[in-house]
């Protein structure tokens, strides 16, 4: 959630420049270590410039997806572009599947065809300049996910801050490789370092695939959705919750039950009372709401429920009634 609300032009100037940036570290990365990999033959070091490749496709793909995201619905495309970001997320996952199958060779081969670590110092330096590189993009994420809320943003955020474990292991492993003369521990820690992206890649695609089936939103979301509601005092009720997530955008719709006694123009009133503390709780979300007299609701869910009780016989009467309540309703 944002501390303090900000434009929508804003929020997609600072999540363009924090994917813009993501994509720029991650070259620069790529670039020393493959340059450190050269000079020490290290395989820890390997596994982080597979890493450093996969935060790179990663984060392009991120950029593209926000930029695509970002773009206003159209004619063509009422709800958003939204869904560009998991289905960017898919794409991603048979890359990230790929480096690591090509890791595990790499370990293999090290393991059977052991190689001692040149110059340490120099994958050791360059480790510390990436850890320095990949703290200062970490810093400029969260400010911006503190300024935006953008979950897309905040997940690349949690994915760099991971490798600051990946980049000190290798640290460790050239330290250890070095001092003490374990060869093995270069190689175990890229096996590591493997299974880890192996494992990334699964997360990735299990948030996309949720994402485009149009999960619901977690059940502290919806439990906060209903407290808000029902925390207005005209507003009796609510049913028929439902809820999606599209990217960046979040789709609320819910029935809300008001007393049978008001005006129309009340009810109008006690809706977009409800809709505006929905939105101050969830920036951006589209909310639809479909106004129910509570008198309505509660006899239609009491024939419902004596349709499901009774005889088989005894349903067909319940069903007229049920159809009668709706026309008098209408």
């Amino acid at each position: 959630m944002t501390t303090a609300p900000i434009t929508r032009e804003h929020a997609a100037k600072l999540m363009r420049l924090a994917s813009t940036a993501a994509v720029v570290a991650a070259f620069v990365m790529i670039g020393l270590k493959f340059y450190a990999y050269l000079a020490t033959g290290s395989v820890s070091l390997l596994s982080t410039l597979f890493d450093s490749a996969l935060d790179m496709a990663a984060s392009f793909v991120n950029l593209l997806a926000v930029r695509h995201a970002l773009q206003p619905a159209d004619a063509e495309h009422r709800f958003g572009h939204g869904k560009a970001e998991p289905l960017a997320g898919l794409m991603q996952v048979a890359f990230i599947l790929g480096s690591s199958l090509l890791l595990l060779l790499e370990v293999y081969d090290h393991f059977l065809h052991p190689k001692p670590v040149e110059k340490p110092g120099l994958g050791i330096a360059v480790m510390v300049l990436s850890i320095a590189v990949t703290g200062a993009l970490i810093l400029l994420q969260r400010h911006v996910v503190k300024k935006t809320g953008s979950v897309a943003i905040q997940a690349d955020s949690t994915h760099y801050t991971s490798d600051f474990l990946v980049n000190i292991s290798v640290i460790a492993a050239l330290l250890i490789s070095a001092q003490f003369g374990l060869w093995w521990t270069d190689p175990l820690f890229g096996l590591i370092v493997a299974f880890y992206i192996a494992w990334t890649a699964i997360s990735i695609g299990r948030q996309s695939f949720d994402m485009l089936m149009d999960r619901e939103m977690d059940n502290d979301a919806r439990r906060r959705i209903m407290e808000i509601v029902r925390a207005h005092p005209d507003a009796v009720n609510l049913h028929d919750l439902r809820t999606r997530i599209a990217g960046q955008d979040r789709f609320i719709q819910f029935h809300l039950e008001l007393p049978d006694d008001i005006s129309l123009i009340e009810a109008h009133r006690i809706s977009d009372a409800v809709e505006d503390r929905l939105h101050d709780a969830f920036p951006g979300a589209e909310i639809i709401i479909h106004q129910d007299p509570h008198s309505v609701v509660t006899r239609r869910q009491d024939i419902k429920a004596r349709m499901d009780q009774t005889r088989p016989d005894a349903r067909e009467a319940a069903r007229v009634e049920l159809l009668d309540a709706d026309e008098k309703r209408a």
